[in-house]
C-alpha cells in the first residue's frame, strides 16, 4: 500500500480508504478502480463503496463477517486486512496505466444562449474574455467525472481550463433549471434537477442525467470522460427540455 494511502474508521460499519490529498488523474484512477473492484468482486459482508475525489468509503455488515469465522481481531480488522490487499493491487495497476481513465466517453449538447447561460457574460468579463471565447474554451476541453454528489446524478467534473474559472454566486439562486451547466471555481458541473444552487450558469443541456426507472439510473459515473458540444436553443427546444 502506498506511502500516502490511509485506511481510517468511519463508525463501526465502514472504513475510508484515502489515497492522498491532491486531486489528480492517478489518484482518481485508484478511487475508480478500487470502487469497481469491490463492486465486481465483493468481500464477505460488503454493502457499498462510495467514491469521492481522493477516497472511497467502504460500508460492510459486521454480522456477515462474523459468520465467515475469519475473525482474529474483530470485523473491522478483517475488513482492513482485505482492503489493504485490494488497495495494493489497485495502486500497482493505476501506476502501470499512468493514470489513464477507462470510463465511458459521453458528449453533452449544450445551449449557451442568454436564456440558458445567464452568467456567461460575468464569466467572460471576470476573465477578460468574450462570451464566444468562454464557449470555445469550455467546449474544447475533455473533462473527467471525479464524483457524483450534491444530488443524484450531479457530476463534479475535473479538467476545466483555469482561464474560465469563476467564483460562486454570493447569494445562491432559489431555483436553477434542470440541465443547467455551471462553473464554480475551477470546476464545471451539470444540475440534473431543478434546485437551489450557487454555481455560475453558462448554458443548459436537454440530456437527462438521472432517470430512476433505468439501471443504472445515473447517465454518468466516476471515471467517465465528458465533452461539451455547442447546440442552438431551437435544437434544445426540439428536445422538449427547455
Amino acid at each position: 500500500m502506498g506511502e500516502g494511502t490511509r485506511i481510517v474508521p468511519l463508525g463501526e460499519c465502514a472504513l475510508i480508504v484515502k489515497f492522498g490529498d491532491g486531486i489528480d488523474l492517478v489518484t482518481h484512477r485508484r478511487v475508480v478502480e478500487l470502487t469497481r473492484s469491490l463492486e465486481e468482486n465483493p468481500f464477505p459482508g460488503f454493502q457499498e463503496a462510495v467514491p469521492s475525489y481522493v477516497s472511497v468509503a467502504v460500508y460492510y455488515d459486521p454480522v456477515a463477517i462474523v459468520k465467515t469465522g475469519r475473525l482474529a481481531d474483530g470485523a473491522q480488522a478483517q475488513v482492513r486486512s482485505w482492503l489493504t490487499e485490494r488497495v495494493s493491487l489497485v495502486e500497482a495497476a493505476a501506476d502501470t496505466n499512468g493514470g489513464g481513465m477507462a470510463g465511458t466517453a459521453v458528449d453533452i449538447p449544450v445551449c449557451y444562449c442568454s436564456k440558458c447561460g445567464p452568467d456567461l457574460p460575468f464569466v467572460a468579463e471576470h476573465n477578460k474574455l468574450s462570451p464566444e471565447d468562454v464557449i470555445k474554451i469550455h467546449t474544447s476541453g475533455s473533462y473527467t467525472v471525479y464524483m457524483i454528489g450534491f444530488m443524484p446524478g450531479f457530476p463534479y467534473l475535473g479538467g476545466m481550463a483555469e482561464r474560465i474559472s469563476a467564483p460562486r454566486l454570493a447569494t445562491p439562486r432559489k431555483r436553477v433549471p434542470a440541465g443547467s451547466v455551471g462553473i464554480a471555481g475551477s470546476q464545471t458541473g451539470i444540475y440534473p434537477f431543478a434546485s437551489p444552487g450557487g454555481w455560475r450558469l453558462i448554458g443548459r443541456t436537454s440530456m437527462p442525467l438521472f432517470q430512476p426507472e433505468l439501471v443504472p439510473p445515473s447517465l454518468l459515473t466516476a471515471g467517465d470522460a465528458i465533452r461539451f458540444k455547442e447546440t442552438t436553443h431551437s435544437e434544445m427546444e426540439d428536445g422538449g427540455s427547455l
